[in-house]
């Protein structure tokens, strides 16, 4: 339950501080901190859904699901994967029609917010990156999206303290929003292969006939398959073929010596059909 514990703590962190921003924004007038405020109270929901998709898919499995619910997990990294993408769009927009029309807000009250954003969203962050699963790294983006516009708000309010350069806050915003849809094909790109039955980074036939077949009594396999239900948790089916002469019982042994070292690369469900090699 680590991973739902670390997005609960993001979402209730996010939610709070949304409610500070917003009142800071309307204090310093600034558009951009308001902005950012809504951007925020959209990022709870995303968390949220997150947070109630990554609980459910703890469940144990069921007739309808007899897999169980793992891959629910990656419905709220779509979720998340949408918002941040038309939240990106929102920055776009916003900072372009304000290198036409600079907003010159308050730098000193700007400055104040940066730091509390940088901390409050940092910590967030740190967080949720330890985590090991698609969604939490997708919510982690969040709060990396956040960290970088509050130091980008924080480097103009400065500038701004002694320069008027209002300008200087959309040119920031649109480097952010690069580099954060930059980032949101980067981690969307593993859910893809997952609903796509991909087989798990890093790992396939070569990996797993070289762990079946070297140093046993097996003398070849087939019909591999192997899949991975959320990233972490994968499935295996294949046909191992053995000598003619082997008996029930050390077949079923050896099969279960091969389900131990399987375990050992997150192969958490393995079928394995034992045929017998009439040559042998």
């Amino acid at each position: 339950m680590h991973d739902t514990g670390n997005i609960a703590v993001a979402f209730v962190m996010n939610t709070l501080f949304a409610v500070v921003e917003l009142a800071g924004g309307l204090i310093t007038n600034s558009v951009a901190i308001l902005s950012d405020a809504l951007h925020d109270f959209g990022d709870s929901l995303s968390l949220g859904t997150a947070w109630y998709f990554q609980r459910k898919s703890r469940k144990a499995s069921s007739e309808s699901y007899n897999y169980g619910y793992l891959r629910f997990s990656l419905v709220g990294a779509f979720i998340n994967a949408v918002v941040l993408l038309v939240g990106s769009i929102f920055i776009i927009h916003e900072a372009v029609s304000r290198l036409t029309k600079p907003v010159q807000p308050d730098p000193g009250g700007m400055i104040i917010l940066a730091v509390l954003g940088i901390v409050v969203n940092g910590a967030a962050m740190l967080r949720l990156r330890k985590g090991s699963s698609v969604n939490e790294k997708m919510v982690s983006i969040h709060f990396l999206e956040d960290v970088l516009g509050w130091l980008a708000v924080m480097i103009g309010a400065v500038v701004m303290m002694f320069k008027d350069i209002p300008v200087l806050d959309p040119i920031l915003s649109l480097a952010i929003a690069a580099f954060v849809l930059f980032n949101v094909y980067r981690n969307i790109k593993p859910a893809f292969q997952i609903i796509l039955q991909g087989a798990p980074d890093g790992l396939g036939e070569t990996e797993i006939r070289q762990l079946v077949v070297d140093g046993t009594e097996v003398l070849d396999l087939h019909d591999f398959h192997l899949w991975t239900l959320d990233g972490e948790h994968h499935i295996l089916s294949m046909h191992i073929v053995v000598n003619r002469n082997m008996d029930l019982k050390n077949a079923e042994v050896l099969k279960e010596n091969i389900k131990r070292k399987l375990h050992e690369l997150h192969i958490t469900h393995a079928t394995i059909e034992v045929e017998y090699d009439p040559d042998h």
